[in-house]
């Protein structure tokens, strides 16, 4: 896939509002499916649906802790984008971006 290709998926990614919040919400690190609902104000099954699409387009990856689901930003081209758009998101324009855990 090329880089026209992968900036294009982003942008799918980000193009529906509950998309968006969950990954806006992500920005500040990773999060609890339970942390997530309640922040989007969706049903679990919206939101299982959307991060499921996320994971798809390649926007996020999860873990499972005992009966707990976390997600977390995988690509760097989220952070990105929201530079770009100029959000006042503290986290993501004045250090480094969520995904860097030192991994």
């Amino acid at each position: 896939m090329g880089d026209i290709e992968k900036a294009l998926n982003v942008l799918k990614a980000l193009s529906d509002s509950t998309r968006l919040r969950i990954v806006y919400f992500l920005l500040d690190g990773e999060r609890c499916i339970c942390q997530i609902i309640p922040y989007v104000k969706r049903s679990q099954p919206t939101v299982s649906i959307q991060l499921t699409k996320l994971k798809r387009f390649g926007i996020v990856r999860s873990r499972k802790e005992g009966r707990q689901v976390y997600y977390r930003i995988s690509n760097h081209r989220v952070c990105d984008v929201f530079k770009a758009l100029g959000f006042e998101k503290g986290k993501i324009l004045k250090k480094k971006c969520c995904m860097e855990r030192g991994e």
